[in-house]
C-alpha cells in the first residue's frame, strides 16, 4: 500500500527537524565530537536535503523553504566538507606537515648526524695528533688568522682570553645575529641545495663542517677542564648544528632520489622527495633564528659558566621533546574518511530528483 502524500509530508518535515538537529549538536561539539553514526546520518541527510533543495529550485514555487534548506545545507557542507591542503593554516604545517617530514625523512637524518659525528671525530683526531693542521682545515674568508690560531695551540693564556667575556651593545649584537642568520642560512642552503648534484657536494660539505668543529675544538680540549668552552660554543652550538644537519638531510633526500630513484623513474622520484625536503629546509630557519640570538647575545655577553650551560640544557632537552613529539605525531594513523566522501558525493549523471545536487 503505497503512502499518503500527508504522511511523506511528516516523514519530510520528521527528516528536516532531525537534520536541523543533528546540525545544532554539530555546531556545539564540532564535527569531530559527533558519534560515527550520529556522522553518517549527518552525511545522509546532507545528501538527501540537497536533492530536496535541488527540486525546490527547479519549481521555485516556495522561497521561503529554499531559503530554509540553502541555509542548512551551508551550514552542513561546512562541517563534512574538508577545505584543501593550500587553505589550512601555518598552524597544521607546524604540526602535522613538518612532523610527517621528519618522522618519514629519519633515516637520512640519522645518515646526516652520523656523517656530521664522523667528521668531528675526524677533525678532532688530526688537530690532537697535529695542532699545525688546523692551519689546512680553517676556510680562508674566517675571522681567524693563522697567527691567532698560533696563539691559541701555544698558548692557554690566549685560549682564556679568546673566551674571555665582555659587555656588548645591544645594537651591535643585533647587527651581528643578523649577519651570522644570514651567513648559516647560506651554508644551509647550500648543503640542501647541492643535493640536486647525486647528493655528493652535500656530503662533503657536511663533513667538512664538521672536521672544522672537531679540529678548532681539539686546541680547546688539551686544557685540564675544557667547561669555558663548551659554554662558549653550547648555546648556539646546538640549535646551529641542528640546523645544519636537517638542510643536510634535505640535501640527501634530494640526493637519494637523483643517484637511487627506483623502478619509479627519477622524475617521480625526485617529485615525491622535494616536498619533505623543503619541510626539513623550512624547519631548519627558526633554528637559526635561534643560533644567531645566542650567539649575539648568550656568547657576547657575560654571563656565567653555569648559566650558559644552563641555557644550553634547555635547549637541548627542548630538542628531545620535539624529537618525541615528532614520534608521536608521526606514528598517528590518519582518519579514514572515504566512506563519508561516498555518503555526500553526488550521483554521477544522476538527476535533481536522482539525489545530484550542485553545491549549496
Amino acid at each position: 500500500m503505497s503512502a499518503t502524500p500527508s504522511s511523506s509530508a511528516d516523514d519530510a518535515r520528521r527528516a528536516t527537524e532531525r537534520f536541523e538537529a543533528l546540525l545544532d549538536r554539530c555546531e556545539r561539539l564540532r564535527a569531530g565530537g559527533l558519534p560515527f553514526d550520529e556522522l553518517s546520518e549527518l552525511g545522509r541527510l546532507y545528501r538527501a536535503h540537497t536533492a530536496q533543495l535541488a527540486r525546490l529550485r527547479e519549481r521555485d514555487d516556495d522561497p521561503a523553504a529554499i531559503r530554509h534548506l540553502n541555509a542548512l545545507c551551508v551550514r552542513a557542507y561546512s562541517f563534512l566538507y574538508v577545505p584543501p591542503p593550500s587553505e589550512r593554516s601555518l598552524r597544521a604545517l607546524f604540526l602535522q606537515r613538518l612532523p610527517d617530514a621528519l618522522g618519514r625523512t629519519w633515516r637520512v637524518q640519522v645518515l646526516a648526524w652520523g656523517l656530521l659525528l664522523t667528521g668531528i671525530a675526524l677533525g678532532g683526531a688530526l688537530a690532537w695528533r697535529d695542532p699545525q693542521s688546523l692551519h689546512a682545515f680553517m676556510p680562508g674568508g674566517s675571522c681567524y688568522t693563522p697567527e691567532g690560531i698560533d696563539r691559541l695551540i701555544a698558548s692557554p693564556q690566549a685560549r682564556a682570553d679568546f673566551l674571555g667575556r665582555s659587555a656588548v651593545p645591544a645594537t651591535i649584537n643585533t647587527f651581528f645575529g643578523s649577519q651570522l642568520f644570514a651567513h648559516n642560512t647560506r651554508v644551509g642552503l647550500l648543503a640542501f641545495a647541492t643535493g640536486m648534484l647525486g647528493g655528493v657536494p652535500t656530503v662533503l660539505l657536511h663533513l667538512y663542517n664538521g672536521i672544522v668543529l672537531g679540529a678548532f675544538a681539539a686546541i680547546f680540549f688539551r686544557d685540564p677542564l675544557p667547561l669555558a668552552f663548551l659554554a662558549w660554543i653550547l648555546p648556539h652550538g646546538i640549535p646551529e648544528l641542528t640546523a645544519i644537519t636537517l638542510c643536510a638531510a634535505a640535501g640527501l633526500c634530494l640526493g637519494g632520489a637523483v643517484a637511487a630513484p627506483g623502478r619509479q623513474g627519477r622524475r617521480r622520484a625526485l617529485r615525491d622527495a622535494v616536498n619533505p625536503a623543503l619541510l626539513l629546509f623550512a624547519g631548519s630557519l627558526p633554528l637559526f633564528a635561534l643560533a644567531a640570538l645566542a650567539e649575539s647575545f648568550v656568547r657576547e655577553s657575560t654571563l656565567g659558566t653555569a648559566a650558559r650551560l644552563g641555557i644550553a640544557a634547555v635547549f637541548a632537552a627542548g630538542l628531545v621533546a620535539a624529537l618525541l613529539a615528532v614520534r608521536r605525531f608521526s606514528r598517528r594513523v590518519p582518519v579514514d574518511a572515504a566512506w563519508l566522501g561516498e555518503l555526500i558525493a553526488p550521483v554521477r549523471g544522476g538527476s535533481p530528483g536522482s539525489g545530484s545536487a550542485p553545491r549549496p
